[in-house]
């Protein structure tokens, strides 16, 4: 098997991303403006709504992390508490030029980490009590880079942006089948243009599901593109490799993620879970795969 330079594998994860949240975006808009035919709003409906998701946007941005780290049960970690958890992450802050982050601690078994904020000088990194007791000093160290690397490439940034346009979405459709259902109908329903209006509802309908599936793709990438990055910086990718072969084999939910908090986890927190919602990271035995090829 040919081998994969760490900056081919970051540039185009990076590329593929950029692509995917375009999609999004795009997903957001036509669902505006298929509101706006429904309703006879007119133009006013895109440039409403792109206003209202940038007022949406700001708000998450500057609570989010504190949000996301209260629903996990995450508390910070004291420096004498955890010494070796310290120096790693700031010996890898300073390896990637980036602010040292807040460092946060879950009571969970499950071996598992995320990373939250809106950009590095505003980043946290949060570890489960699991996976600091299972995994060996170049495994953890190959776990920290992974989450310094989504803090380094801005991924947080990124996953706060997905979060808003599902959310967002989410919101329109919510509030198009109570319009529909308890304000009144939409627009030419006894006229012409029917069956445009049919079509922009099934739209309507399915955009939230479109827009999830496409999150769901970001986060996918965004590990990638961590795991290439994390390797990178610790020069050793047999170290993240065996700490995803421990994770595989331990096989244990983590109990402080839910839908909303799952794809922003190392590992997928719901091992045996399939589906949809299995579709928030990619396939262990595929990232094993890549990393084991560098």
């Amino acid at each position: 098997m040919a081998k994969t330079s760490f900056f081919d594998a970051i540039n185009a994860n990076k590329r593929n991303s950029v692509i995917l949240m375009a999609a999004m975006f795009l997903v957001f808009m036509a669902m505006i403006s298929a509101i706006s035919y429904v309703f006879d709003i007119g133009i006013c409906g895109p440039v409403l709504g792109f206003m209202a998701l940038l007022v949406y946007a700001v708000a998450v941005f500057h609570s989010g992390d504190k949000i996301i780290l209260s629903m996990t049960g995450a508390k910070e970690a004291g420096k004498k508490e955890y010494p070796f958890l310290y120096n790693v992450v700031e010996g890898l802050a300073l390896a990637s030029q980036i602010p040292m982050p807040k460092l946060y601690i879950i009571q969970d078994e499950s071996p598992n980490a995320f990373a939250t904020g809106r950009d590095p000088k505003h980043a946290s990194v949060a570890v489960t009590t699991g996976l600091l007791k299972m995994m060996k000093r170049e495994e953890l160290e190959g776990v920290l880079a992974h989450e310094i690397s989504h803090v380094a490439n801005y991924d947080i940034r990124f996953s706060m942006i997905a979060v808003v346009f599902v959310g967002a979405i989410a919101l329109l459709g919510d509030f198009v089948w109570r319009m529909l259902f308890y304000g009144g109908g939409g627009r030419k329903r006894d006229g012409g243009g029917g069956a445009l209006v049919i079509v922009a509802l099934v739209f309507v309908i399915l955009a939230p599901v479109f827009a999830q599936l496409v999150r769901f793709a970001i986060s996918r990438q965004r590990e990638y593109l961590a795991d290439a990055n994390g390797a990178r910086l610790t020069r050793y990718p047999a170290g993240l490799a065996s700490a995803l072969e421990k994770i595989k084999s331990a096989n244990i939910p983590t109990k402080a993620a839910n839908d909303t908090t799952a794809s922003l986890f190392f590992s997928n927190p719901f091992p045996h879970k399939m589906g949809f919602l299995a579709a928030t990271h990619p396939p262990i035995d595929d990232r094993i795969q890549k990393l084991r090829s560098m």
